[in-house]
């Protein structure tokens, strides 16, 4: 794999693990393919799996919705998931479903080189961040890794399901938005990415 249509090509053919005999469609990411924020959830739901696109349904309407409120819109953001296809049930994913679609996420990274990781809920940030990362304690906190920021936020299906947490993942969000703005006022111009 060396482009993102090479990359989306692997992904739409994929049958690495039992989900793709139960998807409708795989969900490739989606989003600005410079873009310096790179959010990562879990995998699909229902309707991403119907439409084949990221954050469609009702999740994809709150997290528009924590965007605007930082100031920020998906132009701005590349979105994708750890697992590609929905799990039955819109359970989480099993660990060998993520470690089956885990070389994509990496190569998703590899052509992005984002300078900010949002981990979109529990299930990214124990996989991305750490296994024992604790979402309700943690959320909105920085790490450094590879010369990449990384955090984790609720995920707005969780948002959804108990609107006490909507005025924290909007502090989150504005925190995302002030320190993509500062990272970007500190940085030279890049290379275009391929």
């Amino acid at each position: 794999m060396h482009t993102w249509d090479e990359l989306n090509s692997f992904i739409l053919h994929c049958g690495g693990c039992p989900l793709a005999q139960t998807r409708r469609l795989p969900v490739v990411g989606k989003g600005d393919r410079h873009a310096a924020v790179m959010m990562i959830a879990e995998a699909p739901g229902a309707q991403e799996d119907i439409e084949g696109l990221p954050f469609v349904g009702p999740a994809g309407k709150m997290l528009d919705r924590l965007l605007a409120g930082a100031g920020l819109s998906r132009s701005d953001v590349y979105l994708t998931n750890i697992v590609k296809c929905r799990p039955p049930g819109n359970r989480d994913p099993h660990e060998e479903e993520k470690n089956s679609c885990m070389p994509y996420l990496r190569y998703e990274a590899y052509l992005l080189r984002p300078q900010i990781i949002v981990c979109l809920g529990r299930v990214a940030a124990q996989r991305i961040i750490s296994a024992d990362y604790r979402i309700t304690r943690q959320h909105g906190t920085w790490i450094r890794r590879k010369n990449c920021d990384l955090t984790a936020v609720y995920h707005p299906s969780a948002v959804l399901r108990d609107p006490s947490k909507l005025e924290a993942a909007q502090l989150d969000f504005i925190k995302i938005a002030e320190h993509l703005r500062k990272l970007l006022s500190e940085k030279p111009d890049v290379p275009e990415r391929p």
